[in-house]
């Protein structure tokens, strides 16, 4: 019977560092997004947008009415053939 009430005490210690994690995680993220990003270059970002499946950078910069060459200038060293879903893209930008 201990060896029971130890496993579950075991479970639930388990369940609830999952669940503590998994909300450090989301608030660390979220004052991360809403921060405005600096490059290397002197740009700001101001605004990003999340890569979802089936993406691409044109279609992106199209829906953001952005010209390829605006969209490459606020995403320095971006590599269109390797997007990834969750990947942030800068849509909105400016010079420092």
């Amino acid at each position: 019977m201990a060896k029971i009430a130890s496993h579950k005490s075991t479970i639930f210690f388990n369940l609830v560092s999952i669940l503590f994690f998994v909300l450090m995680v989301s608030v660390a993220e979220s004052r991360v997004v809403g921060r405005v990003a600096t490059t290397n270059r002197g740009l700001v970002c101001d605004k990003v947008v999340g890569v979802n499946s089936g993406d691409t950078c044109l279609a992106i910069a199209q829906q953001s009415q952005l010209s390829s060459e605006s969209f490459s200038a606020i995403n320095p060293n971006l590599n269109c053939d390797a997007l990834f879903v969750g990947q942030w893209l800068c849509i909105s930008g400016r010079s420092t």
